[in-house]
């Protein structure tokens, strides 16, 4: 990748979580919201994605940027087993999307929802966090930012 991508620094996280037929897609654990500043999703207890997201946690918290300072990691919860015909899905808070003034953030009838949008409210003060009913769009095992890719507004 270094090679033919130009990178210069990788950080590899090791575990996905239940449900995604990716085996790891990023965008359901973790996420730069700003150049310093990663929320990465994180379950408390003894759901089967605790162990996983804590191990992709710490990797991030001894992690850091392209010129070796840490990186600033929020956790966000994770909303709970979603499930479709009796099949546990990939949902994740971290599948959302960033517009220019706006942030879409999936939502999933979860008691975790409104936490999950204050977290991100947080993180983005000079956006809109507003929450979207993604219960049947996860039945396709993807969310917000599975079915769209942004393009903010360049800076002149």
């Amino acid at each position: 990748m270094q090679d033919y991508l130009g990178i210069s620094h990788i950080i590899w996280l090791k575990c996905g979580i239940a449900g995604d037929d990716t085996d790891g897609h990023v965008d359901d654990l973790a996420r730069f919201v700003d150049p310093t500043t990663v929320v990465c999703a994180y379950e408390e207890g003894n759901d089967e994605n605790a162990v996983s997201l804590r191990k992709n946690y710490e990797i991030l918290c001894q992690s850091t940027d392209q010129d070796g300072k840490k990186l600033k990691i929020v956790k966000i919860p994770m909303p709970g087993n979603i499930e479709c015909n009796k099949k546990r899905l990939p949902a994740s808070y971290t599948n959302f999307y960033i517009s220019n003034k706006i942030v879409l953030v999936p939502t999933f009838e979860s008691e975790k929802d409104k936490a999950a949008s204050s977290i991100l409210q947080e993180l983005f003060p000079k956006r809109k966090v507003v929450g979207i009913n993604c219960v049947d769009l996860i039945c396709g095992f993807g969310a917000i930012h599975c079915i769209s890719q942004q393009q903010p507004k360049c800076k002149s």
